[in-house]
């Protein structure tokens, strides 16, 4: 797929321009904002976590929104703007895990006043960039959540270079690139190219797309219906209309909607899964860190086992968009792969364990051979002779220490022995 130059969207400001931003966080403690995710409302239409949870399967309802009792997740309306960006809410959701049971992730609510790639670049830290850092000034996400959670820490295994973004443009009618033909017409390739540039936070100039890898790098991108598309990248996920805005009560406020709740949670939710499946592999790289390597190993089968029934789903909800957005992601991040290679690797160390535990328990099978059967032998021909004396029973005592000391001598013996101790014994 040859993918031509199109005009640069650097300059295009969308009929609507929303941009939320997700980042790590460790969480101090938790916060007294209401509980629940941020209620966009549209309407008599109010998306909290009553709403939300129709959309979602039970098990990732719970790792979304929290139970009664343990909430997850909290949020606060704010109204801040600067440079260009206005900050109409934010929210914190709890992430933690066994090693790191106050990582969270903060997620920042913005609608953009200016240039939309422009701003997606500076948060992706393309150089040159005359908006410099975004989050700084009142939006520091320091001072927002100043008390409530460290951002900048980092120590944190989960910390990624950039924030992650999810962008959402609609064009106007003066962004032909972007829309389609007519009603029923064909999607022009520049379309792609907007939609790949907002999500990849960048310009040709920045990273140019290969024409030979085109339409790989674009196969992942999910047509939800004839009036917008999205794409799902590494460092960030783009909404893009392909029909003007028509403004007040046109269907991208619903669209706009859906963007920042279900679809917005869908991408949480891989969050999740991707920072589980990073502990689960750093601790395969610890396993044989320990003498106990039955008890780590066991650890790791547990925690596998939590991931699974917890956070590891490919079909969270039967809305096909949030699937596909879901499965996007986990391909972005090698997360089925990669969750088949934990599998993989912790069911060989399984098997190690098992193995080492029948050898332990053949050794001491033979410990018990070798030291039983001198001494049964020797007991046996005083019985035989019908011999009671106490001297020669200590003398069959004496012998049977003495063949049970050179047995243990031999070749058999020092296998028992090394078999008892939990290591592979040596031929010679």
């Amino acid at each position: 797929m040859t993918v031509p130059e199109t005009p640069l969207p650097e300059t295009a400001v969308g009929a609507r321009q929303e941009l939320t931003v997700l980042l790590p966080v460790r969480l101090l403690r938790a916060p007294t904002w209401p509980q629940g995710p941020f209620p966009f409302e549209l309407g008599s239409r109010r998306t909290d976590a009553r709403t939300r949870a129709t959309y979602f399967a039970p098990a990732c309802a719970r790792a979304l929104y929290g139970v009664p009792g343990r909430p997850r997740r909290w949020h606060l309306p704010l109204d801040v703007r600067h440079a260009g960006l206005h900050l109409v809410g934010m929210e914190l959701l709890r992430a933690a895990t066994g090693r790191s049971p106050q990582h969270a992730l903060a997620v920042l609510h913005f609608r953009v006043e200016t240039p939309l790639l422009p701003v997606l670049r500076a948060f992706g830290g393309r150089r040159p960039n005359a908006l410099g850092e975004p989050l700084s000034g009142p939006l520091d996400p320091a001072v927002l959540l100043a008390g409530i959670a460290d951002v900048r820490d980092p120590d944190t295994p989960f910390a990624l270079a950039r924030p992650y973004t999810i962008a959402f443009l609609t064009p106007t009618a003066r962004h032909t690139p972007a829309l389609r033909t007519g009603p029923e017409g064909e999607l022009p390739a520049t379309a792609d190219q907007w939609l790949w540039q907002l999500a990849s936070r960048s310009t040709p100039q920045d990273f140019p797309l290969p024409p030979e890898s085109a339409a790989g790098q674009l196969k992942d991108v999910v047509r939800i219906s004839g009036d917008w598309s999205a794409l799902v990248l590494r460092q960030g996920t783009a909404f893009l209309g392909h029909r003007p805005d028509g403004g007040v009560d046109d269907f991208f406020e619903f669209g706009a909607l859906h963007a920042r709740t279900v679809y917005l949670d869908a991408l949480l939710l891989g969050s999740l899964q991707r920072d589980h499946i990073d502990e689960l592999t750093d601790e395969l790289s610890e396993v044989f860190n320990s003498v106990r390597l039955a008890r780590r190993v066991a650890t790791l089968e547990r925690n596998i086992a939590v991931f699974r029934s917890t956070y590891w789903r490919q079909h969270l909800t039967a809305h096909g968009a949030a699937n596909e957005l879901l499965l996007a992601f986990q391909n972005q991040h090698r997360l089925p792969a990669r969750f088949g290679e934990v599998l993989g690797e912790a069911a060989d160390y399984s098997r190690l364990v098992q193995t080492q535990e029948s050898q332990q328990i053949s050794g001491a099978l033979g410990v018990l051979t070798i030291l039983g059967l001198p001494l049964g032998t020797a007991l046996s021909i005083l019985q035989v002779l019908d011999d009671h004396s106490p001297a020669h029973l200590l003398v069959a005592l004496g012998l049977s220490v003495v063949v049970t000391a050179a047995a243990l001598t031999t070749r058999y013996g020092r296998l028992v022995l090394s078999s008892l101790r939990g290591r592979t014994g040596r031929r010679g």
